[in-house]
């Protein structure tokens, strides 16, 4: 579930708790409006949260890449070198064994984590100089 999703549902069960209150539409109007308001800055703080994220991520990984052992550079390529041939080979009924679901997690983890670190990597700078400049 998303992060802004769970936001939402926190805050739902109590604007419609503000819904049935025995009020005057005024007075509902102002406590709705105060509590968008706070969904807007939990929101903003979880954004900044997250670009913070993404982009100590991309420090790791610009680290990585940048390092002077030719192992600390070339680690990541390597494990996903070795899963794209263990998938190859189970599918291919080339192993002794099939490969277990977990073994499918740890490669979509795998992947995901590198996919999504090296375009993290490229889109960090971009994101940064942009909340900077709001």
């Amino acid at each position: 579930m998303s992060a802004w999703k769970t936001l939402t549902g926190l805050l739902n069960p109590i604007t419609e708790l503000v819904d049935e209150l025995h009020t005057s539409e005024e007075e509902r109007l102002q406590i709705k409006s105060g509590l968008f308001q706070v969904q807007a800055t939990l929101a903003a703080r979880m954004m900044d949260y997250e670009a913070r994220l993404v982009e100590a991520k991309a420090q790791v990984i610009t680290a990585e890449a940048n390092g002077q052992s030719w192992m600390q550079r070339n680690w990541r390529p390597i494990t996903m070198l070795t899963f794209l041939f263990l998938v190859v080979a189970d599918t291919f009924g080339w192993t002794a064994f099939r490969l277990a679901p977990e073994a499918w997690t740890l490669l979509q983890i795998g992947l995901g984590g590198y996919v999504i670190g090296r375009s993290a990597e490229k889109i960090a700078p971009k994101i940064t100089e942009v909340m900077r400049k709001d």
